[in-house]
């Protein structure tokens, strides 16, 4: 990984794994790839799918007797004196007696229970048998308990936190009643994005055509780009769905120092009158009774209707599969609800297209799209396709193949499907970018600021002269944009910081588009900067990027920093890497390494290298386990005992990071662990006491940390990072999990003196190198490796790649780059 390296160790030994990473070729949103992200294999909720014996005991396993504890301060029973892994190996190499190494061998399909997916999301909800709505079944494969799309746990459940088309489900009919209460931060946020998609739709209507990838649209693509559909109502943000801010406009603050104006009033929840009208029609049709709310808020004016003459509109409500669509729809219309009904075929699309979405695609091609009609029945998967396109459910779009070509022969190019919201938001971003690029001030004494500015020369340099900088490397290369932002703020340059989590000196990105913190915004909306920092920009989605965007004024510069190995955003789209890719701007390379033996790791580990680290002060510890049982064990060991007892880093400071939220040794089961032991009581404030870790996910893309202080009659009271935090009892559910043990997708942006890795043998296939590389480089100080993969974690680092996602933002730039080239002066 560019700019990490070692601090002067060399690496004693190499493992890497043997046998091949098992493809991923299943069409996103088909039954084969749903639930298929980091490798991870479909499987029933919370079950482990094959690797672990019937009494929990992962099969195979051969790992040593006696796994230590780190810093030799405890062994296996509790007893001081215990020392390192025998040989003192790196996480999957040969370690036992034998020859094998630590933990086991992997199962024989290695299908983890619960892991989390590739951008932390999980496709839709339960289902049942019979395809009914309503059932509990995971549907098409969908693995119950994997992270959803912002982290929030359990990704299988709704918005509300309550499993979609479960009847009875408390808050899941979205309620009769009409009082709103006044915008929480989080619908502070998503009305400031909302305010950006207006502003982006209007921008568009200004120009002649959208930007294409190197071509214009055709007249009726271009006529289909309206305003986006709306699918969540703004009384709880929805985990999985990205297209719509469900509240109204917020007034923008009118001076950088001044606080945000207060919001306006949330939109009215659907009429209690609408909500019964579409309860009557579900009943009909043999839905549960509790989709009634959801369906009316997605659905908007006139929802029974829609439903009664198109069944499958249920799809746009969140978790609704297919086969519970189509039985609905049966019921309904009889004999003439057939899979070939043209009504179906378009919902279906969308409907792919939405799930492409969980999966961080913008677009997907089109024949792609057709082999994923086929697998769903559609007789003719081109016509359906072209019928959707006609009737504006979806954009096409021709990106070029290859170099340009000469003048009159025939351009290559790939078709391209997405959902207007995408689109609009991934052109708006794509000109945004070329506007600051081109629109930047010339600096006062910026050479003379670079010269003081230490290791942030170069990046001072390079953004002297340029709108637009990327600026890439690993922890200690965050010191970089540190110093830029001293040198500029010297020169009287109004600047903001801004990190994907809380960071000292930095507002979030969340915080900074809701106007709750940073500089605030002029009267045209645009934030009061010369100079935006933001760091960890590899968890920028589409949507939040354009937004952000959106509001740097002209003539400010904006610096793009992250680390490209991490884990990407749980949104749609690739922002950082597309930028990068496009080469449309300078980049820098951070030449920091990342000190000490975990740095050593973590950088081999950015490229496929497991290496054996010298760890003298037991930086690095690997503890094998031979099944979950064990691992949960270890873990509440080395979190209350060993690590604080040797290090002297308090248990609150070591944080615990696992594959995914279900299974034996998933975050829900290590949670209830670590609260037995380190906060025991009743749970009397909904599962929650005083002083209880928790991650709040307050809306899609935030995993938040923070700690229980009370709960009342308004809900239940967090400090977050000083932060008091009132969650809506209604809403604990969804949005508050306890945080001892989170997951990677959770834990990306920050930083603890201590971290646990928990590698159950459930957990190989949900395994890759980038989400290994986030989760051992979330240590400052201390990692220890709770190991029972075997070498499928070598494996893993060696062989297993992020998926790759469909988006158009590189070639969006490439061809607002190429076009400013051919202008004349």
């Amino acid at each position: 990984m560019s700019g990490r390296g070692g601090a002067g160790e060399s690496p004693a030994r190499t493992s890497t794994g043997d046998g091949p990473a098992a493809p991923d070729t299943a069409a996103p949103g088909t039954p084969e790839a749903e639930g298929d992200r980091h490798g991870a294999t479909a499987n029933a909720a919370d079950a482990p799918g094959g690797s672990e014996a019937e009494d929990g005991t992962a099969p195979g396993t051969a790992g040593a007797e006696d796994g230590t504890a780190p810093g030799g301060s405890e062994a296996a029973d509790g007893t001081p004196g215990g020392s390192e892994t025998e040989n003192g190996t790196a996480p999957g190499t040969a370690g036992a007696e034998d020859g094998t190494a630590p933990g086991g061998s992997e199962a024989a399909d290695g299908t983890p229970g619960g892991s989390e997916t590739e951008n932390g999301t999980t496709p839709g909800g339960s289902e049942a048998a019979d395809g009914a709505p309503g059932g509990s079944e995971a549907a098409d494969g969908a693995p119950g308990g994997s992270e959803a799309a912002d982290g929030t746990p359990g990704g299988s459940e709704a918005a509300d936190g309550t499993a979609p088309g479960t009847a009875g489900a408390e808050g899941a009919t979205g309620s009769d009643e009409a009082a709103q209460p006044a915008l929480s931060e989080a619908e502070a946020e998503l009305a400031a994005q909302k305010i950006e998609r207006e502003r982006i739709a209007r921008r568009k209507a200004e120009r002649q055509g959208p930007v294409d990838a190197g071509a214009k649209l055709s007249g009726k693509a271009a006529d289909l780009l309206a305003a986006v559909r709306a699918v969540e109502s703004g009384e709880k943000p929805s985990p999985v769905y990205f297209d719509e801010a469900p509240t109204s406009p917020r007034k923008p603050a009118t001076a950088p120092a001044a606080p945000p104006a207060p919001a306006r009033p949330a939109p009215a929840a659907p009429s209690a009158a609408g909500i019964e009208d579409v309860r009557a029609v579900l009943a009909r049709g043999g839905a549960p009774e509790a989709l009634a709310g959801p369906a009316a808020t997605a659905l908007g004016e006139g929802a029974a209707e829609q439903l009664a003459h198109d069944p499958w509109r249920l799809l746009a409500v969140a978790g609704v599969r297919p086969t519970q669509a189509d039985g609905f729809a049966r019921a309904l219309l009889g004999a003439e609800a057939g899979p070939g009904d043209e009504r179906r075929a378009t919902a279906l699309v969308g409907w792919l297209l939405e799930q492409a979405a969980l999966k961080g695609h913008t677009a997907l091609d089109a024949p792609t799209l057709e082999s994923a009609l086929t697998q769903y029945g559609v007789p003719d998967p081109a016509e359906s396709l072209e019928q959707a396109i006609g009737e504006g459910a979806v954009l096409v779009f021709h990106e070029p193949l290859g170099p340009p070509v000469a003048e009159g022969e025939e351009q290559p190019v790939r078709v391209l499907v997405g959902l207007e919201g995408y689109a609009l938001a991934e052109e708006s971003l794509a000109d945004g970018l070329a506007r600051l690029a081109n629109t930047f001030n010339d600096p006062a004494d910026w050479e003379k600021a670079a010269s003081g500015a230490g290791p942030g020369a170069d990046l001072v340099r390079a953004v002297s002269g340029h709108g637009l900088v990327t600026h890439t490397g690993g922890e200690a290369a965050r010191a970089e944009p540190l110093a830029l932002l001293t040198a500029a703020r010297d020169l009287g340059l109004r600047v903001c910081l801004a990190a994907h989590a809380p960071a000292p000196g930095a507002v979030t990105v969340a915080g900074l588009l809701s106007g709750t913190q940073g500089p605030g915004r002029d009267a045209d909306g645009q934030f009061a900067v010369d100079l935006l920092v933001v760091l960890d920009a590899p968890q920028l989605d589409v949507e939040t990027a354009a937004a952000l965007v959106e509001s740097v004024p002209d003539g400010a510069r904006l610096v793009l920093s992250g680390d490209p190995g991490v884990l990407g955003s749980a949104g749609p789209g690739r922002v950082f890497g597309d930028v990068l890719a496009a080469r449309a701007c300078p980049q820098l390379v951070s030449r920091t390494p990342d000190p000490g033996p975990i740095g050593e790791l973590v950088s081999g580990i950015g490229i496929g290298e497991l290496n054996q680290v010298d760890a003298p002060g037991k930086e690095v510890v690997i503890v094998p386990v031979r099944d979950a049982g064990e691992a949960v064990h270890r873990t509440v060991q080395l979190v209350a005992e060993s690590v604080p007892r040797a290090f002297g880093i308090p248990a609150d400071s070591v944080q615990v990071i696992t594959p995914g939220h279900g299974g034996s040794a998933g975050t829900r089961a290590l949670n209830a662990a670590l609260k037995e032991r380190l906060n025991p009581g009743p749970g009397r404030f909904g599962g929650f006491d005083p002083g209880d870790r928790v991650v709040h996910v307050p809306s899609p893309g935030r995993a938040e940390p923070g700690r229980v202080v009370s709960a009342d009659a308004q809900g239940l009271h967090l400090d977050a990072a000083g932060a008091r935090i009132v969650v809506p009892k209604e809403q604990v559910d969804s949005q508050v999990r306890h945080g001892w043990a989170v997951t990677a997708h959770q834990a990306v942006g920050a930083r603890w003196p201590a971290v646990v890795v928990v590698l159950p043998g459930d957990a190989a296939q949900a395994l890759s190198r980038d989400w290994v590389y986030s989760a051992f480089g979330r240590a400052e100080r201390h990692l220890s490796v709770v190991h029972g993969v075997d070498q499928a974690l070598p494996r893993a680092v060696a062989e297993v790649l992020p998926k790759p996602r469909t988006t158009r933002l590189t070639g969006l730039l490439r061809a607002l780059v190429a076009a400013a080239q051919d202008q004349p002066e």
